[in-house]
This record gives structure tokens, sequence and C-alpha cells, in this order.
């Protein structure tokens, strides 16, 4: 029998900074009668809606040796990558996606009381591992046209900030964050953690300074452009000493589909890259269409979703009704972004049902 109350192991045991925590709110799947026509929309969630390599499932079908534990220092992996990525396979440690390198990250660095700086709007994960490593969170916001404030961030900065989180393209926003304020920010000397997650949507990367930068850690991952988002596989590319310092916490093993999947990726990376023009493009087609929207304020994305703030209607109001006929969005109502929708891009077809229910919103009035 669970004993609960005041005297219960959990409320003896449990660290006192994680009683009260808020957990990550993960989107949502789909449930039993949301669908329309038996087709779903699902535009929530910034995947690649055309599917891994042909390759990946061919690979995982054949593949004999699921008894068998993978091999821990990640060899096979790390040199396609090496290939990839134009970096030493030294710098290169995988991981259970992007997660658990940013968890992993701040374990390494992390002392009781240190800081970290966080760019919001942001991803949540950068908090929410902050927290749970015992971490202080120091909020610094974004401008208005969601670029890093990097001269708030320089007096942020302090004695007891140990890492600088930059995600860029951002999520949910699509900016940018120059290499000159990424420079910047390095000089403070914090571990400077930029999260590349939509590089292959955009090409603009800081990677070739990792090997110049003892402070400089990118984070990939394979869910996005690759279409791997249930193999949870990600990668990060660091200092030398950092990556080797990582190899030895990190629990050993990757998981073994996931590693064929993302080695199949690698080898049939032209076939990928075809589905991200083909987003790229669908993004830009997205875009003007919802700037024709008279109450929505799309702002301009070099990643895979477009954020846009609605104007005198109620967002959430209409992420419900359309996630009632199968189409799916993300809904945002904190702080810096009230009343905002984020829409994933997806085939045209996906851009014509989202665009069509949006319409239905357009002659409405907020009480309707």
């Amino acid at each position: 029998m669970v004993k609960k109350g005041a005297d219960s192991a959990a409320e003896r045991l449990v660290r006192g900074s994680l009683k009260n925590f808020t957990p990550y709110q993960p989107i949502l799947p789909p449930e039993e009668g949301e669908t329309v026509a038996g087709r779903i929309v699902k535009l929530d969630g910034n995947e690649n809606v055309y599917g891994c390599s042909p390759r990946v499932r061919e690979a995982l079908q054949s593949f004999g040796s699921y008894h068998v534990y993978p091999d821990p220092e990640q060899k096979a992996l790390r040199r396609a990558l090496q290939e990839y990525t134009g970096l030493d396979a030294s710098h290169i440690v995988a991981g259970a996606g992007s997660d658990e390198l940013i968890d992993l990250s701040l374990r390494l660095v992390l002392e009781p009381g240190d800081r970290v700086i966080d760019c919001i709007p942001t991803f949540g994960m950068y908090s929410f591992s902050t927290q749970v490593c015992g971490g202080e969170i120091v909020q610094v916001r974004r401008t208005a046209e969601h670029d890093v404030d990097v001269e708030a961030v320089l007096n942020a900065e302090d004695d007891r900030t140990k890492v600088i989180f930059i995600a860029s393209p951002n999520n949910p926003t699509g900016t940018l964050t120059s290499r000159d304020d990424v420079l910047k920010l390095l000089d403070t000397g914090a571990l400077v953690i930029v999260d590349e997650a939509y590089y292959e949507f955009c090409g603009v990367t800081v990677a070739d300074l990792v090997p110049q930068r003892d402070n400089l850690v990118v984070l990939r991952t394979f869910s996005k452009w690759a279409g791997l988002a249930a193999m949870r596989i990600g990668y990060g590319l660091f200092p030398r000493e950092i990556a080797e310092r990582l190899m030895t916490i990190k629990p050993p093993y990757l998981n073994s589909a996931a590693e064929i999947a993302a080695l199949e990726s690698l080898k049939d990376v032209d076939y990928l890259m075809g589905t991200v023009r083909a987003l790229v493009e669908e993004r830009e087609r997205l875009f003007v269409m919802l700037s024709n929207i008279l109450y929505l304020d799309p702002v301009p994305s070099e990643a895979n979703f477009i954020l846009c703030g609605v104007i005198q209607r109620d967002a959430s109001m209409i992420q419900q009704e359309l996630r009632g006929k199968g189409v799916f969005i993300r809904h945002f109502d904190t702080p810096l972004l009230r009343n905002s929708l984020r829409i994933s891009v997806g085939k045209p077809e996906d851009t014509d049902a989202v665009v069509w229910e949006l319409r239905t919103w357009e002659e409405m009035s907020n009480e309707a």
C-alpha cells in the first residue's frame, strides 16, 4: 500500500526544489474520433510530414541483432557524422535526441546555485532540464523582433553563470542568431549551447567554430529534417575535452534501432534534403497565405514552422475548433506569447486544409 501524506516517502525523499515542479508540456497525440473523413492534418509538432528515408524502413526490417547490445562508443555513427558535419569524430557525441544531450551537458557543468541564461520565448526543455539538474534559470527577454538581446544577456551574466542557451533557428519564433552575436556570448566564458535542431531548413551554422572555441556546443537532431522524431536520436558537436567527459557520464548505449535509422539517413541525404527543400518551398507559400488572413500576424521563419500572433480573435478557441475538425496546430499563451498559434509546415494539401479552416474565422468576432 502506498503511504501518502506528510510523512510519505515521496514527501521525505524528493528534493525540495522538485516537489512543486511543473512538468514540460508536450504535444498530445490525436485521440480517437479527432479526424476529418478519416484524415488528420497534424501540424503541431514540427515533424517532417514526408517521413523518414525508405532506407530506414528496409534496414530496420532486415536487422537481426536486436538481442545484442550496441557499440557503447558509437564509432560507426560518429564516423558517419564526421563526414556529414565536417568535424572530427572526437568532437561528436550522439544521444537519445537533443533532449538527452541538453540534460547531460547541464549535469556535467552545473553545481548547486549555478545559473543558466535562457533567451525567452524559446524551447521549454532548457528551463525544464536546468531545474531538474538543480540550476537556477535566468530569463532574458528577446527583442520585439524575437532576436537575442545580446546586451541584456551580457548584463545578466555574472560569475555564477555557467551556461547560455541559444536556439537558432529559435523555437517557436523561427528566427536566427547571428554569428557575431554568438561570438560576443562566447567571450563571456560561459558554456554557450547553440541548438541547431532546424539547421537543415536554413543552412546557417556555427559548427565550424567548435574546434576553435572551448566553450561552444552545437546540438542537432534527426527528428526534423530526417523524419525520425519517434526514434529519439540526436547528436552534439562539443569541444574535445567536453565530449570525452560526456562519454564518461552518459548511459553507455544508444537504442540500436535509432542508431540504424540515423546511419541509413546519412546514407540517403540527397533524398532527405529533397523533402527539406519541399518543406522550405511550402513554408514560403504558407507564410504568404497566412499573411493574407487579416487577424493573423505571422513571423518570418527559417525553420519548418511559422508563429502567428492572433489579433482580435481567441487563439485557444481557434486551436480547439480546428482540432475538432482533425486539423492540429499549436497554441501558446505565455506572458511573451499571448494569444499565439504555431503552425508546422506540411505538404501543399496540408497548407490548403489549415488555411481553409483559418479563413472561416475571418469574419468572426472574438465572441463568436
